[in-house]
């Protein structure tokens, strides 16, 4: 499955590659209460036509009006800024006191055909790359970069007598996944609110049998080994990996490879002892002590848990605690060593 931002894109590269004119919209900048974050994006096309989204409805049907109307980025990026007033406020129903600056792209032509093709490309592999667009020219630069980086707007909004000093820098990545060894119980209630929290879910036991009685929409299922299916499907900085199965033939070989890979996370169910257990077997498998450490085990949060759903809980919270502390530090930040340091 496409994040937001693939699709957006995806959308946007099809109209240029069929000639269409089209829009392509990027918050860069928010103040106070907003309904989307910095970096969320919007595309259109000249018949009307929306990809993603910049606000709850209100902003989207004033920015089509000004667009179709010719009142602004006719043949050059803009920048548009929502909530400038109470009144404006009120009637985009922005939150109290909610401000959204938003960069504008007209594309009339396919000069730019290939820099999108190129970021597409990259999205499907699960690779990142930068895109700087010049505000003055509406000249794009992309670059294969190794991991997401902010949105990054050099200049100053307000001075509108220097654009060429105004620079929108942004980065792609992939979604965000979560392969997840065995399809039990705890597997089925982690998948199903992971997706809720927009990972891609992969499922992997080699038992099929249990994958023909998997219940959850949306799942990728793969039945290889999974030491296999983590070099094929979970090697990057995008996946975590979760081993659930309590069968160490199973888990130990997911494991064995997961932890010389890539994988911002990486855990495994079971009790403290288990855990022990676990790690001890590990060390007879030629990993070393730094490997090992990445291990995430008991996985989860001790908040408790109990019951499958319970500690589905538990590891999206570890998940989600470590994504947002990383996303507070500097924006090179590597989840990996900030899962090993968590």
């Amino acid at each position: 499955m496409e994040n937001a931002d693939q699709q957006v894109l995806n959308q946007l590269t099809e109209w240029i590659e069929a000639g269409e004119m089209c829009w392509l919209a990027t918050v860069v900048k928010t103040w106070g209460s907003s309904p989307r974050p910095v970096g969320s994006l919007l595309c259109c096309n000249a018949r009307g036509h929306v990809a993603g989204s910049l606000s709850g409805g209100c902003i989207e049907e004033d920015l089509l009006e000004k667009l179709h109307k010719g009142e602004m980025a006719k043949d050059r990026p803009e920048v548009l800024v929502y909530g400038v007033t109470p009144e404006e406020t009120e009637r985009l129903g922005l939150p109290c006191g909610g401000q959204l600056h938003v960069v504008i792209e007209p594309i009339s032509d396919q000069s730019a055909l290939p820099q999108f093709q190129h970021i597409v490309s990259r999205l499907h592999a699960r690779e990142c790359v930068q895109r700087t667009v010049d505000i003055a020219t509406g000249d794009i630069v992309t670059e294969d970069v190794p991991r997401y980086r902010r949105l990054e707007f050099v200049g100053e909004f307000e001075n509108t007598e220097t654009p060429k000093e105004k620079f929108l820098v942004q980065s792609y990545g992939p979604r965000f996944q979560l392969f997840l060894t065995g399809a039990g119980q705890v597997s089925s209630f982690l998948a199903e609110m992971a997706q809720a929290l927009d990972y891609h879910v992969v499922v992997c036991d080699p038992r099929e049998h249990l994958l023909e009685q998997w219940l959850v929409d949306g799942t990728q299922l793969v039945s290889d080994m999974p030491d296999d299916a983590v070099r094929k499907y979970a090697n990057d900085h995008f996946s975590a990996i979760i081993c659930l199965t309590h069968d160490p033939r199973i888990d130990d070989m997911a494991l064995m490879e997961a932890l010389k890979g890539d994988a911002f996370f990486i855990g495994a169910m079971g009790s403290t002892r288990t855990s022990d257990k676990r790690r001890e077997r590990l060390k007879q498998l030629d990993l070393s002590d730094e490997q090992i450490s990445r291990l995430h085990g008991p996985v989860g949060l001790p908040i408790g848990s109990k019951t499958p759903a319970e500690i589905a809980i538990a590891i999206l919270a570890q998940l989600t605690a470590l994504r947002a502390e990383s996303g507070k530090c500097e924006i090179t930040v590597d989840f990996r060593e900030a899962a090993a340091a968590g």
